[in-house]
């Protein structure tokens, strides 16, 4: 997985399925978030999503009052999100 920031956007390329992919995307969001309260979360073509990202992205929106615009390349990623009722949530929609 690689990620690239830029502004207030963070680019996701690759699949999210490890705990340091975790850590390295709170640690690229944590940067963000210090400057901006609007994010835009870019996840070209990954397949899944981990629980403990979707839990931290979660916290930001509700707990830190943080606006997140996601754009998921991948279909089944979309339609987890979906299933999941996370969509409205995280503004999620197809890149």
């Amino acid at each position: 997985m690689e990620i690239e920031t830029s502004s207030n956007t963070i680019k996701i390329i690759g699949n999210i399925k490890s705990v340091s992919d975790f850590q390295n995307i709170k640690e690229s969001v944590d940067g963000l978030i210090l400057q901006h309260k609007h994010i835009n979360v870019n996840i070209v073509d990954s397949l899944s999503i981990t629980s403990s990202v979707i839990g931290y992205l979660n916290k930001l929106v509700l707990k830190d009052n943080i606006d997140i615009q996601m754009n998921v390349g991948n279909e089944q990623l979309l339609h987890l999100l979906d299933d999941l009722n996370l969509i409205s949530t995280f503004k999620a929609k197809r890149a």
